[in-house]
């Protein structure tokens, strides 16, 4: 059985915490003082074409149920109706995309296809789908929310999304992002803030936070997002939906931008399916991954009575990390319930691994490399580098392009440890320690059920006084394990409550089995609160 140790704290670090802890406090009352009640309620969900899975509508419109206009059109109103309280939708092709929906219904009338031919070869025929403003859609904006990219269009797809529309999804929208996807609020200045539907006080997450809202109003029936950091995870964790980041190297990176400036960057950021429903995302994942596809194993069954869950209930005390909210705390102790009670006590144990505490300082340290560029390039279109402080001045007159915590983001980054320097390597060290003890640990049926995030969604801007909070997702990136946020239902806020499961490398399909039984067990996404 794993060892539980103890953490002691040093003096230093427990005055921190409590100063750090004070802060927060005094903090949220001000930001409830501002914001007041909670905002805008969204428009009651009255189609019923809006609570179907993308799997079940590809077999309603196959088997002519339902017609993919038909589908479009309900996805296409409810846009209309949420994104003027939302933000959460910068661009659309709905002309094109009805052309091509009544092409799909044509193919299908046709009789050139049985049934089960269309299922095999184009499984997805029909269903509109969403992604990011990061991911390549040809003729939609590809900006990555930054100003100097306010103009560019794609000029053909993301491998991702053109791997999708061969399985016969059809593009229609595209949703808003963070300043060049390193920020967890979606904000930048093309596009504007995005709203959380279940508060639209509260921030969306990011950078796939747009995604993660529309699906939450149910304003998308499926989509793609990107993550380096959690970029996927928090927004589904925030918004109250599933988001599954493959394991490292499985899906093309092809057609994201910014695109990551090494080959060991490029293992940390992963394309990924997003979705209400969790029985969307193994075919969605099938799809994407392409010809490694084989390497997942994804039609194997799980036989979830054999496997190992282990769970960790915090970080153990990362510095300037908040606690754990007991909202969460709680839902993590249903789970744990839950599992014992299914699959015996025996089959689930606590576990702390003491290198989470220090998530940050490795995700940090392992995202340098030796290009020689840092985030100040990436807000120069990987062109130039920004001046920073310069841009910090303007920003100050409201002079600047940028956002504000981009130009910080891009400050601190340049503060980082060194690539090679002994920092550097110390903690590339502390990495791979950690990687080995959770290969030993997770084995082949194991997973670890941990936290997504330590609180629920924020208000917005108030992750400028608790930035690293990012960490409960960003070490899974580093380490390239495959990770599926969880929806739970809602807590005490009426805001979205979840964990993360995380298994080894190339066993997506466990995470994937287990969030299928947490939905069976929770309900997974719910409707967010209507007026009445």
């Amino acid at each position: 059985m794993p060892q539980i140790e103890t953490y002691n704290a040093p003096l230093s670090h427990r005055i921190m915490a409590f100063v750090f802890g004070l802060l927060q406090t005094i903090s949220r009352f001000f930001f409830r003082l501002i914001f007041g009640a909670k905002g805008d309620h969204m428009p009651p969900i009255t189609d019923p074409i809006l609570l179907e899975s993308a799997t079940s509508l590809a077999t309603k419109i196959r088997n002519q149920q339902l017609s993919s206009v038909q589908v479009l059109e309900s996805f296409i109103r409810r846009i209309k109706e949420v994104n003027p309280l939302l933000n959460c939708v910068v661009d659309q092709r709905y002309d094109e995309a009805l052309k091509e929906a009544a092409a799909a219904d044509e193919l299908i009338k046709s009789g050139n296809y049985t049934v089960d031919q269309l299922a095999e070869e184009k499984p997805f025929l029909g269903v509109p789908i969403s992604t990011k403003d990061c991911i390549a859609v040809k003729g939609l904006l590809h900006t990555a929310g930054l100003y100097a990219r306010r103009d560019v269009r794609a000029d053909e797809d993301a491998e991702s999304m053109a791997l999708m529309r061969k399985a016969g999804a059809i593009p229609f929208a595209l949703t808003n992002v963070s300043e060049v996807c390193m920020w967890w609020e979606s904000n930048n200045t093309v596009h504007g803030r995005t709203s959380n539907a279940y508060d639209t006080n509260r921030i969306v997450g990011g950078s796939s936070g747009g995604e993660g809202c529309v699906q939450s109003a149910a304003g998308s029936p499926f989509g793609l997002g990107s993550d380096i950091g959690g970029s996927i995870r928090m927004p589904a964790f925030f918004n109250g939906i599933f988001g599954h980041k493959p394991s490292k190297l499985i899906v093309s990176n092809k057609g994201q931008f910014p695109t990551p400036f090494s080959d060991e960057q490029n293992s940390f950021l992963g394309l990924g399916p997003m979705s209400r429903f969790a029985e969307d995302l193994r075919p969605m994942l099938q799809i994407m991954a392409g010809d490694k596809a084989k390497l997942l194993r994804l039609n194997t069954p799980v036989e979830l009575e054999k496997l190992k869950f282990f769970y960790q209930e915090s970080d153990g005390g990362g510095r300037m990390v908040s606690s754990v909210d007991p909202d969460l705390q709680q839902a993590m102790r249903r789970v744990v319930q839950h599992l014992s009670e299914k699959f015996g006590n025996t089959k689930v144990e606590r576990v702390q691994l003491p290198q989470f505490r220090q998530s940050a300082a490795i995700w940090f340290a392992n995202m340098r490399d030796d290009s020689g560029h840092g985030f100040s390039y990436q807000l120069g279109d990987l062109r130039y580098d920004i001046n920073t402080y310069l841009e910090m001045l303007k920003w100050l007159v409201c002079a600047s392009k940028h956002t504000l915590i981009g130009l910080i983001t891009a400050i601190m980054d340049s503060l980082q440890c060194q690539h090679g320097s002994s920092k550097y390597n110390h903690m590339v060290a502390k990495r791979d320690e950690l990687r080995a003890n959770m290969q030993k640990l997770l084995g082949d049926n194991g997973v670890l059920i941990y936290p997504t995030h330590p609180t629920v969604a924020p208000y917005h801007n108030e992750p400028l006084l608790r930035p690293i909070n990012f960490s409960y997702t960003g070490i899974v990136n580093v380490l390239g394990f495959p990770a599926t946020a969880v929806p739970l239902g809602l807590g005490s806020e009426g805001l979205p409550l979840g964990v993360q499961v995380i298994a080894n490398f190339n066993e997506d399909r466990l995470c994937l089995a287990v969030a299928e039984e947490l939905e069976r067990a929770f309900g997974g996404w719910k409707r967010p609160e209507v007026q009445l």
